[in-house]
């Protein structure tokens, strides 16, 4: 199978619990802690694994959080480069408050890489050989210039590599402008990127072959929440909705979409069944609480839901059936 990596600038530990109620200035007994890595290419590489295949994460790492970070890596046995850093990693925290079924989401400051330490992960991807997929997720953290992905797209050029993007503001603007394989903006991320407010879902196919036409990407995976994910190429559109399911946390949906996506890809299977098995893959993640990923048993029944519903329903732009 072709090689992976993912890249995460802004790795942290995700930790999430739950407690009865939400009441402030009380103090409140959490129960039923999960301490997981996460971060967005951390996630993408975690959920590939977790669906039957291998990628290999490159992300820095620093101080005690840092080396636990690593240390929780290595249980779920996701193969990693890691950068060493001079100020510790980050943490995240999640509660659920179990009375009103609601979440609340705490995410820390990025922690400041040194241009050394970002450089170094530069140096460490050009190293790397047999690469067919560089999967670049997440937010920058200080320190890290806004261009850091469009850099990586010149790298994965010379690699002949295809570079998927999934990033927002400055450092998306960015990595289209020098091009990329795939990028992956929800709606207001891709609103963003034409410098609207808002933007209709019927009009998503038009302004992503903007780019598609420009050179600025060859493929638009568009995610839209429980309205799907709408894929484009320029001579393909295809829009997958998520099966009914139970939603507990919508948190890790995306890069388990991501990830279900480019793991067939990798399988050189249609851009259809890719779309179809990322959607399958990212409504699983919904249906388990906290910070938990997708499970490879959830995923393929969703797929075949997916599979049977879609059967014959979607024609390409000169009316054939896809």
């Amino acid at each position: 199978m072709p090689s992976i990596i993912t890249i995460t600038f802004s790795p942290c530990i995700d930790k999430s619990a739950r407690v009865h109620t939400m009441v402030p200035e009380k103090k409140m007994s959490c129960y039923d802690p999960v301490l997981e890595p996460g971060g967005g290419g951390i996630n993408v590489a975690r959920a590939i694994h977790k669906l039957g295949g291998e990628a290999t994460a490159v992300y820095p790492a620093g101080g005690y959080t840092g080396a636990f970070f690593n240390h929780l890596l290595q249980k779920e046995n996701i193969p990693a480069v890691v950068i060493d850093t001079e100020n510790h990693t980050r943490e995240n925290f999640m509660i659920l408050d179990e009375l009103a079924n609601q979440q609340y989401r705490f995410g820390m400051p990025g922690t400041l890489l040194m241009a050394e330490e970002w450089k170094r992960i530069l140096s460490v991807i050009e190293g790397m050989h047999d690469v067919s997929y560089i999967v670049a997720s997440g937010s920058l953290p200080p320190g890290v210039p806004a261009d850091i992905y469009a850099r990586i797209a010149a790298i994965a050029k010379n690699k002949h590599a295809r570079f998927i993007v999934d990033t927002s503001g400055e450092a998306l603007k960015h990595a289209v402008a020098e091009g990329v394989f795939l990028v992956k903006p929800n709606l207001g991320e891709l609103s963003s990127l034409i410098n609207h407010e808002h933007i209709d879902i019927a009009k998503v196919p038009e302004i992503a072959r903007r780019f598609i036409h420009r050179g600025q990407c060859e493929v638009m995976l568009v995610s839209m929440g429980n309205q799907g994910a709408h894929l484009i190429t320029a001579d393909q559109q295809y829009h997958v909705l998520p099966p009914p399911a139970e939603r507990k946390s919508t948190v890790g949906a995306g890069d388990s979409m991501l990830a279900g996506f480019v793991l067939k890809l990798s399988e050189n299977r249609p851009l259809r069944e890719a779309l179809q098995y990322g959607v399958a893959a990212g409504t699983a993640a919904t249906m388990n609480a906290g910070t938990a990923l997708c499970s490879l048993q959830d995923t393929e029944k969703l797929f075949a839901l997916i599979k049977e519903s879609q059967s014959n329903k979607h024609v390409d732009l000169t009316g054939s059936k896809i």
